[in-house]
């Protein structure tokens, strides 16, 4: 009844302000917020040290998407002279795993906030979703901070997350994003996909045609029956959406060595030596871009950490974990971020 009563209240008020000739302003669209309960998936061992805090939160993007998010925060500070880090997992990933778990975890215990948000390819979400649609979770992320009362924002992405961060970042200049941070990071993905990743014309085709046959029938958002190869040797199943905007030659916009020189802000890339997932020669690539005349870039640090191990695990640092983070927090403090 009380709802009933504040709609037709609403009602009235428009009628009359139509009748007067002024403007009735509405709302299309938002982004919202609210701190919930410790998620029951969220391991142990993803919490807070001594001197910080760890409270969760529900987003919801502008597109009604939520994101699941942590938000880290030193407890000697005040929020507005923290430098807070958004920090956007790889494939399939989330924010409690590595690196980015305890990334944040150790950025945290050197007096720097963190929030690390699940975006909508999170889990049995990958390879589902539409790149261009990842923005308005970081998006939210951003607005989020905002809100909570951050003024200086600096970006990270892991893996897949660090080609999200990239195009994030350079379709926003804004004066509280100070830097970014990419860890894991490949060069071309779509030409990574593939002439590293698949390496079978055939399959190759199969499902671009199928792909596009999907996107012909307005049926993007399914899982198609064709499979991509994978560099283990096993298949994983995608949409087409996904397969169109990040993976094929002609229509993916995930290219890093198109992103970074566009990005205007300085960049730092972390590599783990042992990473068997990107290769040795993809970080140059896009360290050739970000240096080439005409750049946006201000300034670029690339760093490999000493690794004899060498697998997938690599790729999120699983035996470098003090280094990555004394590596990403040193970096910040000669950006005068600390």
């Amino acid at each position: 009844m009380t709802t009933f009563r504040l709609a037709s209240g609403l009602l009235i008020l428009c009628m009359a302000a139509a009748g007067s000739g002024a403007a009735a302003a509405e709302r299309a669209a938002g982004i919202e917020y609210e701190f919930v309960a410790r998620p029951p998936v969220v391991p142990a061992e993803y919490d807070a040290p001594a001197g910080t805090s760890l409270r969760f939160l529900d987003i919801k993007a502008i597109d009604d998407s939520r994101v699941e998010a942590a938000l880290w925060q030193p407890g000697d500070r005040s929020v507005n002279a923290t430098p807070l880090v958004i920090s956007v997992h790889g494939s399939g990933g989330t924010f409690h795993g590595n690196p980015n778990g305890f990334l944040a975890k150790g950025l945290a215990a050197k007096r720097y906030g963190v929030l690390g948000i699940n975006t909508r390819q999170s889990g049995k979400l990958v390879n589902t979703d539409n790149f261009l649609d990842v923005r308005r979770d970081l998006e939210a992320a951003v607005y989020t901070a905002r809100a909570l009362g951050y003024r200086t924002l600096v970006l990270h992405g892991h893996s897949l997350g660090n080609i999200q961060v990239q195009f994030y970042a350079a379709a926003n200049w804004e004066k509280d994003i100070k830097a970014v941070i990419l860890t894991g990071m490949f060069g071309n993905l779509p030409w990574k996909s593939r002439h590293l990743l698949v390496q079978d014309e055939k399959n190759w085709r199969e499902l671009l045609e199928t792909a596009m046959q999907a996107l012909r029938d307005a049926r993007t958002e399914e899982v198609m029956p064709v499979q991509m190869f994978w560099i283990t040797g096993e298949k994983v199943p995608m949409t087409s959406r996904h397969f169109l905007t990040y993976r094929s030659e002609s229509t993916s916009v995930a290219d890093g060595t198109y992103r970074i020189r566009r990005v205007p802000y300085p960049l730092l890339m972390v590599r783990d030596e042992g990473d068997a997932v990107v290769q040795a020669f993809e970080p140059y690539m896009l360290l050739s871009a970000a240096t080439t005349a005409g750049s946006l870039v201000p300034a670029i640090k690339y760093v490999v950490l000493p690794n004899k191990a060498r697998g997938p695990a690599e790729h999120s640092f699983a035996n470098n974990r003090e280094p990555l983070v004394d590596t990403v927090a040193g970096w910040l403090v000669e950006r005068g971020l600390r």
